[in-house]
């Protein structure tokens, strides 16, 4: 039997490990990007799978430095 509680907690610790719901939707909406834009479906999965390792990379390397 599932014990909902233990995995609603673990669903709350993985959002706050990713830095929290904001940066989950964040994450969702460049990886719905990504599957609309142009290329293979392989090509699309592999740079989904990048994006998705390190939640908020991408707006880092956009940041111009001080």
């Amino acid at each position: 039997m599932v014990n909902l509680k233990r995995l609603t907690d673990q669903a709350k610790k993985v959002a706050d490990k990713r830095g929290g719901t904001d940066s989950l939707k964040e994450d969702a909406d460049e990886v719905k990007g990504i599957f609309k834009g142009k290329g293979s479906l392989t090509d699309k999965a592999k740079a989904a799978g990048k994006a998705l390792k390190e939640p908020g990379a991408e707006k880092e390397e956009q940041k111009p430095a001080e």
